[in-house]
């Protein structure tokens, strides 16, 4: 595999993507806030005659029931596009309405709002929504732990593993690496960050 370079320092970018996701609380649901935007840093100086600087700047808004990772609320904006006409699209992503967040859902979201049924910006900011609002359950749990009203993150979620990362990646694999940790009297959210290598669990279970 040959490995690729960084850029020069200083070297301009022909194009930047930036997608930023804020989450919040509201009372027992999350409200995500994300936001994408597409630019072209070269013409950003105005050196460029006629040259579009941004390109898309398009918002999503969503509020999740936590008990259920259930979608209640969905509002699309779009603040800068390339044609007239794309606004028109914002209310389709109202039918978000009534997905979970949990698995399947970017399926669902593609199959809902994917090439002509969409508007691709806004259905990638969908798409990425929903390991979004997953990690932010995990940011609450560890919000509740910082301030002492919970043991760690798997308090009320049962001692048994994480089910909203289970089989998520290879460290949560099924018997991976963050399951023989649980084994091994790791708790998730107490202790150092990142958590130690598995050896060391290991090591304190030896009996020599």
């Amino acid at each position: 595999m040959t490995a690729v370079p960084r850029p020069d320092a200083g070297a301009v970018p022909i194009h930047r993507r930036s997608i930023q996701f804020d989450v919040y609380g509201a009372d027992d649901d999350l409200v995500a806030v994300g936001r994408l935007r597409d630019s072209r840093p070269w013409a950003e100086d105005g050196s460029a005659v006629s040259a579009v600087s941004t390109v898309h700047d398009m918002e999503l808004r969503v509020r999740v029931r936590t008990a259920d990772m259930t979608i209640v609320g969905a509002t699309a904006e779009m603040y800068a596009f390339p044609h007239t006409e794309c606004p028109v699209i914002e209310a389709a992503f109202a039918g978000l309405v009534g997905l979970s967040v949990s698995r399947g859902y970017t399926r669902a979201v593609q199959t809902r709002f994917g090439g002509p049924r969409g508007c691709t910006h806004l259905e990638q900011l969908a798409r990425a929504l929903g390991p979004v609002v997953i990690q932010a359950v995990t940011s609450r749990r560890a919000q509740s732990v910082s301030r002492g009203e919970s043991d760690d993150l798997l308090s009320g979620a049962g001692r048994a593993g994480s089910p909203w990362a289970r089989d998520s990646c290879h460290i949560w694999a099924e018997g991976g690496p963050a399951d023989q940790k649980l084994a091994a009297g790791w708790r998730p959210g107490v202790g150092p960050y990142p958590a130690p290598a598995l050896v060391t669990f290991l090591d304190r279970r030896d009996p020599s």
